[in-house]
């Protein structure tokens, strides 16, 4: 018999690319129907915290928010946190789903384009590609993290997100 979870976020997915106001949404319920929501950086320092009411007393509800950054992370990688928020200091249940902040890999962040490697691409290739400056590649290796770990090795057949920005 399968369990349905007491907290289930919907939105974002790991490793999803947010922009400067990150929505969260799922289905849950918290103490007195409060659920926290809260936003970290790779350093674990909170960057937001916000509260939203779903369901309640055993019910589960729908919830949806949106939460305004204050300004550019410090770090490419970060974390959603949702939680129950009821009166004590360690929640009763918490999901932890990790992002990437679109506008700390390029400034005026507004998406990313697909790109599938081919044989005898490089992140460097791609970056002057897609950028007109090979030293740039660091802004696709880190929107990629969930499937690069070494930004020397990329394979044919893998699908990369391309930051893009008003600078471009």
């Amino acid at each position: 018999m399968t369990m349905y979870p007491w907290m289930k976020v919907l939105q974002p997915q790991p490793f999803d690319i947010v922009d400067q106001h990150v929505k969260v949404a799922g289905v849950g319920t918290g103490f007195e129907a409060t659920i926290g929501l809260r936003v970290r950086d790779g350093n674990s320092h909170e960057l937001v915290r916000s509260f939203v009411t779903a369901g309640g007393m055993g019910v589960l509800g729908n919830f949806q928010a949106a939460l305004a950054l204050p300004g550019v992370p410090v770090t490419a990688d970060g974390f959603v946190e949702v939680f129950d928020a009821g009166g004590t200091e360690t929640p009763a249940s918490m999901v932890v789903v990790p992002v990437v902040f679109g506008e700390s890999l390029v400034e005026g962040y507004y998406g990313f384009a697909l790109r599938t490697v081919e044989p005898g691409d490089t992140l460097s290739a791609i970056a002057h590609e897609a950028y007109g400056d090979a030293s740039l590649f660091v802004r696709i290796f880190d929107a990629n993290r969930n499937q690069l770990s070494d930004p020397n090795l990329v394979h044919p057949g893998q699908q990369l997100r391309v930051p893009m920005g008003r600078d471009i």
